[in-house]
């Protein structure tokens, strides 16, 4: 296994052709509040292995163990995939795994159980965790948890631009249209909610067959997915976001040619950073370790 450590530069940006959705991918200031500036760089991990998926694009539930434990490990600088746990959750902990279930790219099931496995392994009872998505605001667990890992593939989305880590906290409101204005910019908002603030552990941000183009509200089409094999961990999912909105731009421009920008613009990524405080977006504020399969890469 090959471990590659490289600090992203805005170079990387420059074939991009739309200056605002450049801007926004990046995390640029393009909003009025641009003092969400941070001082840190923030630890994203992408890892893939070409061998995860089976000949029906399903994931393989030991080699999606591994991916995890590489990535945490990775993350946290830990000795083993344990030790790298117990950074995160404690046995005390009522940890609530926030997955997505959209039916046709949902958090694949073997993801969730090797989440859970490694949460028993640091000593939560199985009693005192859940996952779930669209019922978290009447789940008891989730009304009670005292952390969260967040967990959903990426896609692209009429409303938000992409389907990311940030968005996957919409279903933490009841009312999740009144956040559909000027392409969801204000999602991070929710993010600092007393029942959601400062429980997120964890983020993994599912690449193994992202969707990078669509049309309409509910579309989707196989020819638009590909098998990347991959997944995108860091503690911040702002980071985590904009590292996946890279990876679906290069896609987009190898598919399309130069010229086809994310649409809408994700605007909200750029926001959770410059406005909401949550992470860093710009590239040169995130520190990117790359693990494994490295063909076609994208990033």
């Amino acid at each position: 296994m090959v471990e590659e450590k490289k600090v992203i530069t805005r170079r990387d940006f420059i074939r991009s052709s739309s200056c605002v959705a450049m801007g926004s991918l990046m995390g640029l200031p393009l909003l009025e509040n641009p003092s969400g500036k941070k001082s840190g760089k923030s630890r994203v991990v992408l890892v893939r292995d070409k061998g995860v998926l089976d000949g029906q694009g399903m994931p393989k539930p030991g080699i999606l163990q591994k991916m995890v434990d590489q990535c945490v490990t990775a993350l946290l600088d830990a000795p083993d995939p344990t030790s790298a746990w117990k950074q995160l959750i404690s046995p005390s902990d009522i940890v609530g795994i926030k997955s997505n279930v959209w039916h046709y790219l949902p958090t694949p099931k073997a993801l969730e159980a090797g989440i859970r496995k490694r949460l028993v392994d640091v000593g939560v009872k199985k009693e005192n965790m859940a996952a779930d998505d669209r019922g978290v605001l009447r789940n008891a667990i989730f009304k009670r948890s005292t952390a969260l890992i967040n967990v959903r593939p990426m896609r692209t989305h009429h409303w938000s631009g992409l389907g990311t880590l940030i968005k996957n906290y919409i279903m933490f409101v009841p009312s999740a249209w009144k956040y559909h204005g000027n392409a969801c910019e204000n999602l991070g908002s929710i993010w600092q909610l007393p029942h959601v603030m400062g429980k997120t552990r964890l983020n993994i941000l599912v690449m193994l067959t992202p969707l990078f183009h669509g049309i309409g509200p509910h579309h989707f089409s196989r020819q638009h997915t590909w098998r990347y094999c991959g997944l995108i961990v860091s503690t911040d999912p702002v980071a985590a976001d904009a590292t996946g909105a890279r990876i679906i731009q290069a896609k987009r421009d190898a598919f399309f040619g130069t010229g086809r920008p994310i649409s809408p613009p994700p605007l909200h990524i750029a926001a959770a950073d410059t406005r909401f405080r949550l992470g860093n977006s710009h590239p040169d504020r995130i520190q990117l370790i790359k693990l494994g399969w490295e063909e076609d890469v994208l990033i």
